[in-house]
């Protein structure tokens, strides 16, 4: 088992950032592991990585426990955090030898490695630049190829796309796949094209507490029935006599006049929203169906933090 978490939690306060939690990733999947700000994402990941320490539970590394033998778990996990912790006045290749070394890599050994990085992260023409010179989509890959050059066996990557412009995107997506084919990775991200790109297994977490762990084609097959209707009106109508409606399964508040209705795939519900509209003598200015999607399945399984 390449990464076992078993009733973890960790308590900032009386505050429960994670609370129980219990997954396995076995060797060779990748895993999006997705949630809304603040459900507990980073802090699970922090603590696989020996950054911080669990309150309770359980955590373990390739069979290495974090709390008692962190610096071996060191040794085969890379980490790419979210916000990108490079030393921006050092160049690129400085910086990856810099690296190297901390990982007990010397001589020949080190230079090989460095250039096999330089080569496969597509930095070969910012090699002699300064870090703090580079784009942010080139300083994502400088962050990759940090967490990969001792070779980890197990690869966690904390939003590793966020702020990249669409090409940049392209670029890492392709690179994550790459680096990915022999090793185990586990990213959060906010971009469902991303875990829809690269994921085999969703694992959702929800205030602390995971909602959803199941392979990808499993996650979209069972909730194929459900379709989602975004709505609007011409004045503000009631949420809670909206989820009252025939085959409504959930009702999110988007604005005082727009509103989401997720069905519970037993019958259209555009019928139900044309009588409700009637009867309460309100015009329906739009009505749009969404497409079946894994942003749709976030949402639902997300929504009160959402709307929160």
């Amino acid at each position: 088992m390449s990464l076992s978490v078993q009733h973890l939690t960790k308590q900032y306060g009386e505050q429960n950032a994670v609370d129980n939690i219990s997954f396995e990733v076995n060797e060779g999947e990748i895993v999006g592991f997705l949630g809304p700000n603040g459900a507990g994402k980073s802090t699970t990941m922090k603590i696989a990585t020996t950054y911080l320490p669990p309150t309770s539970g359980k955590v373990s590394v390739a069979g290495w426990d974090v709390t008692e033998q962190a610096m071996k778990i060191k040794s085969v996990i890379g980490y790419l955090p979210e916000h990108n912790p490079l030393y921006l006045d050092m160049y690129v290749h400085e910086y990856l030898h810099f690296i190297g070394r901390l990982y007990g890599m010397r001589g020949k050994h080190l230079k090989q490695r460095v250039g096999e990085m330089v080569e496969r992260c597509g930095l070969v023409r910012e090699q002699h630049k300064r870090i703090e010179m580079l784009s942010k989509g080139y300083r994502q890959r400088v962050g990759l190829a940090q967490a990969l050059i001792h070779n980890p066996k197990v690869l966690i990557l904390d939003e590793p796309t966020s702020g990249l412009d669409p090409n940049q995107l392209v670029e890492i997506r392709k690179l994550i796949k790459e680096v990915s084919a022999d090793k185990t990775v586990i990213f959060s991200t906010h971009i469902m094209q991303e875990v829809q790109a690269l994921c085999d297994r969703v694992i959702v977490i929800n205030k602390g507490s995971i909602v959803a762990d199941d392979r990808l084609d499993n996650l979209l097959s069972q909730r194929k029935g459900t379709t989602a209707v975004v709505v609007e009106f011409d004045q503000p109508v009631s949420k809670e006599e909206l989820g009252k409606l025939h085959g409504v399964a959930h009702v999110e508040r988007i604005t005082s006049v727009t509103f989401r209705l997720t069905s519970d795939g037993t019958a259209d519900i555009r019928p139900e929203v044309f009588k409700f509209a009637a009867q309460l003598q309100v015009s329906l200015l739009g009505l749009k169906v969404e497409e079946h999607s894994l942003e749709n399945i976030f949402r639902s399984l997300t929504a009160n933090t959402l709307e929160a």
